[in-house]
């Protein structure tokens, strides 16, 4: 299985928010921290705001946070949520592709059945068991 770059760098946002949930993170910060787009980054907080996954404030001391304990935030949910849209394979999008062996696939089956295994394992842990080590900040003299 391969997810998609905008599944990618929102875990690796999560994951950075969660070691420090008391601080509000700006998008600008974790795009350069992880070198990534912030306008890409941007979309992909808005999602998760959306969502109900993290809150964000604007203003002085704004960006995003956790809304919810890390503990409380399942990686199958958010992955769920980054992934709506992308099908596995062509046949599993919504108009159903442009498959040619549709009427008679015997792996359609066992590609759904391996997604939701997938899912389920991913169900099995939080965003509290995949956080980054707090990063100490250097202060600059």
């Amino acid at each position: 299985m391969r997810l998609t770059s905008f599944t990618d760098f929102g875990l690796r946002a999560l994951m950075r928010m969660a070691s420090e949930p008391d601080r509000a993170f700006s998008t600008a910060d974790l795009a350069e921290e992880f070198a990534l787009s912030r306008h890409h980054l941007t979309k992909i907080m808005s999602t998760l705001a959306q969502a109900g996954i993290v809150a964000t404030r604007r203003g002085s001391g704004g960006g995003a946070v956790l809304a919810r304990p890390a503990s409380q935030i399942r990686l199958g949910e958010v992955v769920r949520l980054l992934e709506t849209g992308q099908a596995l394979v062509e046949c599993f999008q919504a108009s159903g592709g442009a498959c040619t062996v549709m009427g008679c696939c015997r792996l359609k089956a066992r590609l759904r059945s391996a997604e939701a295994a997938f899912l389920a394992d991913l169900d099995r842990s939080t965003l509290a068991d995949v956080a980054l080590p707090r990063m100490e900040r250097v202060a600059l003299a």
